[in-house]
């Protein structure tokens, strides 16, 4: 246990230097434990959302995969991480959660090994999204909560579960990234 955490703080050191520019060297592993990074998604705006299948907001994989599939041939991915923090509302195992996803929701976009987005065992990303050094820093506050991301790995925007996914804040938000080039 000890070891874990000293390894995740290591970890997170560093890539904090890089994290202030980009989240893409941060590694993550799908929901089929394929270990990749943030960085396979490098020129693409990302919606990165924190998910659950039992939760009052479990509608909202309807609306995400809506606008992954209206926006993604202009370069969004939505990019699901579950998450079993809030309430124990996604218990299943990563097998049980694709199958919920793509049986209920018809879901396409990527999704990912479940993780923690707060507290001592939080993943380095959700560190890097709403840590000390975001631009939107605080504790994740309930499930389908969302952070839109440049092509560049930079966050823009947080939004929190109330935010459906194809509400006008939200759609803007995404339009208003897709229409900026890449800086690098």
């Amino acid at each position: 246990m000890k070891t874990h955490a000293l390894l995740s703080v290591f970890t997170l050191l560093l890539t904090m230097n890089t994290l202030a520019q980009s989240i893409d060297p941060i590694t993550v592993k799908d929901i089929d434990q394929k270990e990749t990074t943030l960085g396979a998604y490098k020129g693409k705006v990302r919606l990165v959302v924190n998910v659950a299948s039992k939760c009052g907001y479990t509608k909202q994989y309807s609306g995400l995969e809506a606008i992954f599939e209206k926006y993604k041939n202009q370069g969004l991915v939505v990019l699901g991480f579950p998450c079993n923090q809030f309430g124990g509302q996604e218990p299943g195992t990563n097998e049980e959660i694709k199958q919920f996803c793509s049986a209920k929701f018809k879901v396409t976009f990527p999704m990912f090994d479940k993780i923690e987005v707060n507290g001592a065992h939080r993943h380095p990303l959700y560190a890097a999204l709403a840590g000390k050094e975001s631009p939107y820093p605080g504790d994740i506050k309930w499930n389908f909560t969302k952070f839109l991301i440049d092509r560049d790995g930079k966050i823009l925007h947080r939004f929190e579960s109330a935010a459906a996914p194809e509400s006008a804040e939200v759609i803007a938000a995404i339009e208003t990234a897709l229409m900026a080039a890449p800086k690098q």
